[in-house]
């Protein structure tokens, strides 16, 4: 579809992602964590004035939204639609993430976070397991919970209401980038990494999208899913 310009509005989507600084600044955005301008200048190895005109850019098309509170201003994606997208390009260049985050750790690949929710080595097996045990079910892009699911997480303490509340897409396949396989992202993605961080199954990076898989978390996935741990590359 075209604008009264001319110009399908995908090209101006495009075209603010295209930039090179614009996106390590998104790329940057991706764990999920709200960054101050100065910082995100920072990652790009900008101007504080040019980052701002960045910035200013990326918000008009939606891309990041912006929470002022007090004297600063933090940024962060739109919304999850946003972090796909932007996962889909890294499919789509054939390129592991490091290009954009030179500095992240190798481990990355092993388990990280997409936006809310769990990607990674981790999180793909992860989905074939519950694939595979009757939890969930796929239908084209999207995932239904079963009942065998339904009784199973509320035994795990993971409020599948809540989710099914939020004005979201409750459960689809995010293709991930250093598998070539989907895990599952929307309400219930971010449930399941909530879960798993409420458990210390795993533990955030402090600088990093990162996940470590704890000695409880090995073990209880384990036993509970039959996962071993992913090997950090």
């Amino acid at each position: 579809m075209k604008s009264r310009s001319g110009t399908s509005p995908v090209s101006h989507i495009a075209a603010a992602i295209a930039e090179p600084a614009r996106t390590r600044m998104l790329y940057c955005l991706m764990d999920g964590h709200a960054r101050t301008g100065t910082e995100l200048a920072a990652v790009a190895e900008v101007s504080a004035s040019t980052a701002s005109a960045h910035l200013s850019r990326l918000a008009k098309q939606k891309l990041v939204k912006v929470l002022s509170q007090g004297r600063y201003r933090y940024y962060s994606l739109e919304g999850p639609e946003v972090a796909a997208a932007l996962e889909a390009l890294t499919v789509l260049a054939g390129t592991p993430r490091p290009r954009f985050q030179p500095n992240t750790p190798p481990r990355l690949p092993a388990a990280r976070t997409c936006y809310d929710h769990m990607a990674g080595a981790l999180a793909v097996s992860w989905l074939q397991r519950l694939l595979q045990m009757g939890w969930l079910e796929a239908q084209g892009e999207h995932y239904a919970v079963t009942a065998t699911g339904e009784r199973a997480f509320h035994g795990l303490g993971l409020d599948l209401d809540a989710a099914r509340a939020e004005r979201r897409r409750f459960a689809c396949a995010c293709l991930d980038w250093s598998e070539r396989q989907p895990h599952v992202a929307g309400a219930l993605g971010a449930a399941l990494l909530k879960l798993a961080l409420r458990r210390r199954w795993v533990v955030r990076d402090l600088d990093s999208r990162a996940l470590r898989l704890t000695p409880t978390g090995r073990r209880e996935l384990g036993a509970r899913f039959g996962l071993s741990a992913p090997e950090a590359s």
